[in-house]
């Protein structure tokens, strides 16, 4: 249920707004009735688009603004003199109590300096991380950090593995997620000291946490566990290239069946099974990557996305909402830093 729940929506964000942003929550309010939507953006822009959608209109409370974070916008410079932006407006909502999330299209970078600053992180939590949903063999799992922190010590890495956890349980309903370090090998003592040390740590804490171990990077699109936690620099890379192998494995299959006569009569009665295979694996399912570890709910939606991904977006920031998502990972933390700590293996080489 959603009832209650207001989304503040940047709605200047993404290659295609306003107008994939209006029509975005506009299914957005079709699979959830009972929301409603702070629009923070042009008005002789957005106000058109609302006339065309009357209930959507009924359900939205407009604020005017001109000033819009570009996408080349360094971040330092957005959080600076960005203050009356679309953006900085909307994640402002959120932290007065107005709006229960934030959902933007826009600069990715800008969007995490300026929810960082004004959301403040949740206690105990030192770096947030950005986290998605990820496609895999047995379903979906949850992957994160996928680009906030470059860098990351044995500490953010246990962090991640909590947050995670908690996501996993709350969102994607699972009674008990399976964790994994993203890892050079599987065996115990392979890999840098962070994820050697924060293994060290998963294991012998008395957090509800499932550790499975070190996972490697064909256990990704395996689901071999339902939570994959590294640093963003190697996250990044992995979702990135997964993407970019799904968009090649795409256009092969469509240049395999232009080949030929046969080819296009053998499409025809293959048609059903191109379909689910496309649905399965459309982006858009997956579009909407969430800012944990602040203390107020910030959603990332790809900015090139189309109106039916930004809705899955939304209904992401929804979801947080109704399943208490931040009150579960602030209970976790208690815990987690209540728990006694395991002695760290032996370095060896990795090679």
């Amino acid at each position: 249920m959603s009832d209650g729940v207001t989304i503040a929506l940047d709605a200047m964000g993404g290659d295609h707004a306003p107008r994939m942003v209006v029509k975005g929550a506009d299914i957005a309010l079709r699979r959830h009735p009972d929301i409603h939507f702070l629009l923070f953006g042009a008005e002789e822009k957005v106000r058109p688009l609302l006339a065309k959608r009357p209930r959507l209109a009924s359900a939205v409370t407009l604020h005017h603004t001109d000033e819009v974070v570009a996408d080349d916008t360094r971040p330092s410079l957005a959080l600076r003199t960005g203050r009356q932006s679309s953006m900085r407006l909307a994640i402002d909502s959120v932290a007065d109590g107005r709006a229960d999330g934030v959902v933007s299209a826009g600069n990715t970078g800008a969007l995490m300096a300026i929810a960082k600053f004004v959301l403040k992180m949740l206690p105990g939590i030192d770096r947030p991380a950005i986290a998605s949903f990820f496609p895999t063999r047995r379903g979906e799992s949850v992957m994160l950090d996928l680009g906030a922190n470059v860098e990351c010590d044995e500490e953010n890495l246990v962090q991640f593995a909590l947050m995670g956890d908690v996501f996993a349980r709350t969102v994607l309903g699972l009674v008990e997620p399976t964790v994994g370090l993203l890892n050079v090998g599987s065996e115990d003592l392979k890999g840098n000291d962070a994820v050697r040390g924060a293994s060290a740590r998963l294991r012998g804490t008395v957090t509800p946490i499932h550790f499975y171990g070190f996972i490697e990077g064909d256990d990704i699109a395996a689901g071999t566990v339902d939570v994959v936690v590294t640093d963003g620099f190697t996250g990044n890379i992995a979702v990135k290239t997964a993407e970019g192998m799904a968009k090649l494995f795409g256009e092969f299959l469509e240049a395999s069946f232009r080949h030929s006569l046969s080819a296009r009569i053998g499409y025809l009665f293959a048609r059903g099974a191109l379909r689910k295979l496309r649905m399965r694996s459309d982006p858009r399912r997956y579009n909407g990557a969430i800012f944990l570890g602040l203390g107020g709910i910030a959603v990332k939606s790809h900015g090139s996305t189309d109106a039916f991904g930004f809705a899955n977006a939304i209904g992401v920031a929804v979801d947080m909402k109704v399943n208490g998502v931040l009150d579960k990972i602030r209970i976790e933390l208690g815990r987690l830093s209540e728990a006694p700590s395991a002695p760290e293996p032996r370095a060896v080489s990795t090679s």
